[in-house]
């Protein structure tokens, strides 16, 4: 059993240094020469790439960044698969039921390395895009309903942040609706509260009604010592 509970263990540390990977911030550093941290929001996230570097870059590296979420997803499932045709499972465990508890704790890792990445000093962007392949890798139906409602509401609002605080509340509906396991719809309530609570500042600018809208630029993050 400890033999494989270090296994779990260690897909979840692998997935936390995936989504650790800064994108965004390479990105930028390399074509522009400048610490996205200092600019625009100050996340590293495809949204602030998007104000910084144009459509091209920030496509890329929502593409990237939702990729993160897909592999440490995959791993999970690449674990069970493997640990099962080599009976490194304990034949007290079932690998039915741990295995959507050990996705959920390396989709939970994978967000939060995204956002406070250990390469940037515990920095980083919103965790919207790797949840977003994070969804799609544990239950592509929820993931794809996730991106519809965030489609729709960027279409109208024009607001980014909006879109993505909306769809951070529909996860958990659509787990529902869509009747996925318990883990998954923990995760949704889990992940979805936290991916609203890293869009705070935004929701204060949306309050007061000068969020910007896509096309135009936020003000560089205050400096703190």
């Amino acid at each position: 059993m400890a033999i494989w509970l270090s296994l779990c263990g260690v897909i979840v540390l692998i997935a936390y240094l995936l989504g650790s990977f800064p994108t965004g911030y390479i990105a930028v550093k390399k074509l522009k020469g400048i610490d996205i941290r200092e600019v625009g929001s100050g996340s590293t996230g495809a949204t602030n790439v998007l104000r910084t570097l144009g459509k091209g870059p920030g496509a890329f590296v929502l593409i990237l960044d939702s990729l993160k979420g897909v592999l440490a997803i995959a791993l999970v499932y690449w674990l069970f698969k493997f640990a099962s045709s080599q009976n490194f499972i304990p034949a007290t465990v079932d690998a039915q039921v741990w295995q959507p508890w050990v996705v959920i704790l390396a989709g939970l890792a994978a967000i939060l390395g995204h956002s406070k990445s250990i390469f940037l000093g515990f920095s980083g962007g919103k965790s919207v895009a790797i949840s977003l392949g994070i969804l799609l890798a544990m239950s592509w139906q929820v993931g794809l309903a996730t991106a519809g409602v965030f489609a729709i509401v960027v279409a109208i609002s024009r607001i980014v942040s909006l879109s993505s605080i909306v769809g951070a509340i529909a996860v958990s509906i659509f787990m529902v609706i869509l009747h996925q396991p318990l883990p998954y719809i923990l995760f949704g309530i889990a992940g979805g509260l936290y991916v609203i609570l890293r869009h705070r500042t935004n929701i204060e600018r949306l309050f007061a009604g000068t969020e910007p809208k896509i096309g135009q630029n936020v003000a560089a993050p205050e400096q703190t010592t």
